[in-house]
């Protein structure tokens, strides 16, 4: 019985003192993700080819044989 009150001494004894060796403060964060893709850049080619898209598939459809 004495055995198993050391071994229980000596076991919450080291237990205390590995729980304080990790570290009192967590890392700090890490810094938030940069923003998404910005959607304004090149607004002017993005028309362009868009429109130009247009003008084919209309003319492509007014050129087609019934």
């Amino acid at each position: 019985m004495q055995n198993k009150k050391m071994l229980a001494s000596i076991l919450f004894f080291f237990i205390g003192f590995v729980s304080m060796a990790q570290g009192a403060t967590p890392p700090p964060p890490n810094p938030p993700p940069p923003p998404g893709l910005p959607i304004d850049d090149h607004l002017l080619v993005l028309l362009v080819l868009a429109l130009s898209y247009g003008v084919y598939k209309a003319f492509k459809i007014s050129t087609k044989k019934v």
